[in-house]
């Protein structure tokens, strides 16, 4: 556990290390940067195109765009706006809106965050393709990109990617100082990386000396 970094050794015994990421409930992170997700959310609902497919990620903050997109409606004669997720609240919310058509894939059922992962949803995924794909990340690093807690899960995300136009990782100011994680995506140059205001100047040079720059919500 040393090894991995998830411990720190000390004479007598052992303490968990402060910058491990702790993977909180879906009900705790939702408490968490409410405001700065709710801004984000309506700047990411404006790059989702009238009538078309989106992935929707699993956690709160693409949660916070769900709840925009079931309020926002689909302008006329440009037919239902699709949106494919692995996020099981996300698909219990817009499933409401007559102007949405809701896409779940399947998988294994993540305890603490909801999230579908597995064979099954990389399988359905890999059949799909988006206008827009929109990730989650329980933490965000320049060097190493998007963390999370398991690989299954970077790897579900890294399939929705590949298969989309266009790539925007929803993440707070507070994710970028989250801690390590046991599994990272790295972050490609031509995604859009969707924040609030409240980044470090430190960590946006860091950004974009790694060729990741950063888009600040209103």
């Amino acid at each position: 556990m040393q090894r991995e970094g998830r411990i720190a050794r000390t004479y007598g015994g052992a303490m968990v290390r402060d910058d491990v990421l702790a993977e909180r409930s879906f009900g705790e992170s939702a408490r968490l940067h409410a405001a700065a997700k709710a801004a984000i959310a309506a700047a990411a609902a404006e790059l989702v195109p009238a009538g078309g497919t989106v992935f929707l990620d699993a956690g709160t903050t693409c949660l916070a765009l769900a709840r925009v997109l079931a309020g926002t409606g689909t302008p006329s004669g440009t037919g239902p706006t699709t949106v494919v997720t692995r996020g099981l609240e996300a698909a219990l919310l817009l499933v409401r809106s007559p102007d949405v058509r809701v896409v779940v894939v399947g998988g294994q059922v993540q305890p603490l965050s909801h999230g579908l992962v597995g064979p099954l949803a990389s399988i359905a995924l890999e059949r799909m393709s988006f206008d827009v794909a929109f990730l989650g990340a329980d933490t965000v690093d320049a060097e190493r990109g998007l963390g999370e807690p398991t690989v299954e899960e970077t790897w579900v995300k890294e399939v929705a990617a590949g298969r989309a136009q266009q790539v925007v990782l929803l993440a707070d100011a507070s994710k970028f100082a989250a801690g390590r994680a046991p599994a990272w995506l790295r972050i490609d140059p031509a995604w859009t990386v969707l924040t609030d205001g409240g980044v470090e100047p430190a960590t946006v040079a860091a950004c974009e000396r790694h060729g990741i720059a950063l888009r600040a919500a209103p």
